[in-house]
């Protein structure tokens, strides 16, 4: 799957990235884990659909009632379509220098603790409602009135977020500017129980597939394929004996397309079926 630059895909101008752009993002149809890179951050305020997102060792799903902040970086997407036949979020993206700029006139360093997350999720609030709704007026001013009232716009909405959120927001704008970067280690084993397919983990640590076993192989000792799966193996197996899950209900978190794969592996592993370890 190729891999969709963001946001420069949406510019009509390529040669110069904006320090702040709204786009309209609309769909008719589910696209799952769809390869992004996000050369900026970026507000996505989603107003019908469902999203989840996948970035380095973390992961998070939202839906209409919530909008995300995304740090810049390499990212699966999944969008799908809720009950209506679209799928729809408003994109705001924002410069790294823009970001600074509001920190400097607004905050102080002052007992700030980086977080690692690459994402804050907001609570579309009445606020927020409103908020989406101006952004939609300003497309349609003056190219540089709305370059000016978009600049405005975005002042005011990081100051409503960091006083309803507090030092938790604060954290996290620090965090986007840090330059602080996941280890690879730290990355792959933040992966282990989720069902990301090899590619897609070497994608998040911007990596070739080729060049993302020969990473592993040299960090472990092992093939990553063979790691995992005994990885996710073994937790399958620790799920199973608590009795509350069947073999059915988890065989696709571990990466299996069907429960006949999922059981040969495990019986091959622990030398009994996963209904065994259920009983």
């Amino acid at each position: 799957m190729a891999v969709e630059n963001i946001p420069l895909s949406y510019l009509k101008d390529k040669n110069q990235l904006p320090d702040l752009f709204v786009y309209d993002f609309k769909m008719t149809n589910d696209v799952v884990k769809s390869k992004v890179n996000l050369s900026m951050n970026m507000f996505s305020f989603l107003q019908e659909g469902k999203k989840q997102v996948h970035f380095a060792g973390n992961a998070v799903a939202v839906n209409k009632e919530q909008s995300l902040i995304l740090k810049k970086g390499n990212w699966l997407w999944t969008e799908l379509l809720d009950t209506e036949a679209i799928y729809f979020c408003k994109l705001l993206f924002f410069s790294e220098k823009k970001l600074i700029d509001f920190l400097e006139k607004h905050t102080t360093k002052e007992s700030v603790t980086l977080q690692e997350s690459p994402y804050f999720t907001i609570r579309n609030d009445n606020y927020i409602a409103s908020y989406i709704n101006s952004l939609a007026t300003i497309s349609e001013a003056p190219k540089v009135f709305a370059e000016n009232l978009l600049a405005v716009k975005f002042e005011e909405l990081m100051l409503y977020l960091l006083q309803k959120y507090g030092q938790s927001f604060k954290n996290y704008l620090y965090s986007l500017i840090s330059k602080e970067t996941s280890t690879f280690r730290k990355i792959v084993e933040n992966k282990i129980h989720s069902n990301l397919k090899l590619e897609e983990i070497a994608f998040l640590c911007h990596m070739s597939l080729s060049t993302f076993k020969r990473h592993f192989i040299k960090e472990y000792q092992i093939s990553p394929g063979k790691w995992l799966q005994d990885k996710r193996l073994q937790k399958a197996k620790e799920i199973l004996v608590e009795g509350v899950l069947k073999p059915s209900d988890i065989y696709s978190d571990f990466g299996y397309n069907n429960l006949s794969n999922f059981s040969s592996a495990y019986k091959k592993k622990f030398g009994f079926s996963p209904s065994q370890t259920a009983l």
